[in-house]
This record gives structure tokens, C-alpha cells and sequence, in this order.
């Protein structure tokens, strides 16, 4: 079952709480759900070239109004940009699952 994400009040320390906190922050959701998927990916070249240590795979379904008008492209750009500097950090991949309030 995905974990669903949760508000902190305290700075995001993990991979997965800090994107929790840009597309909360970034496109006020009305469903967020955040899976680390790592593990599963432990095994692969790109995994253990950044070292192992977990949080580079993660299956993200998001409900947002900010989608609506947006094709599916536009939607994983969207969010593919919001999360750059954890791509650039770390982050090697995202199963996305987007869904406007209007336009599936």
C-alpha cells in the first residue's frame, strides 16, 4: 500500500519528505501519494552508481487543479521541473500517475 504523504513542521530531512513539501508547496493537491520504490531498483547500474543508500525510485499519484488544461506531457514536465534539484541530488527515477480535478 503507498505511504501517503504527511505535513511536518520541521524541515524536510529525507528524499521523499522534501518532495512531499515542493509539490504540496508547488500544486496544492488534493491527493498526493508517495511510494519509495528503491528497493526494488537496489540491484540496477544507475541505482548503484549513485551508492545504494535508497530514495532514487518512487511512484508519485498526484490529483491536482494545477493539471487541469494540461496534457500528459505538460504534466510530467511540470513536475519533472519542480523536483530538478532532486534529480540533480540523487533522484534517478519517477513513476507518475497525474490527474487534473477536471481532466483526468
Amino acid at each position: 500500500m503507498p505511504e501517503t504523504a504527511s505535513r511536518s513542521s520541521t524541515s524536510p530531512s529525507t528524499r521523499r519528505e522534501r518532495i512531499a513539501a515542493i509539490l504540496q508547496r508547488e500544486l496544492a493537491p488534493t491527493r498526493l501519494e508517495i511510494h519509495d520504490d528503491s528497493a526494488r531498483h537496489a540491484h540496477h547500474a544507475g541505482a548503484k552508481a549513485l551508492g545504494g543508500g535508497g530514495e532514487t525510485h518512487f511512484n508519485i499519484a498526484i490529483t491536482s487543479a494545477r493539471f487541469d488544461g494540461l496534457n500528459r506531457v505538460a504534466r510530467h514536465r511540470l513536475v519533472n521541473g519542480l523536483l530538478a534539484d532532486e534529480f540533480s541530488s540523487g533522484l534517478h527515477a519517477l513513476s507518475l500517475v497525474l490527474h487534473g480535478e477536471k481532466t483526468p
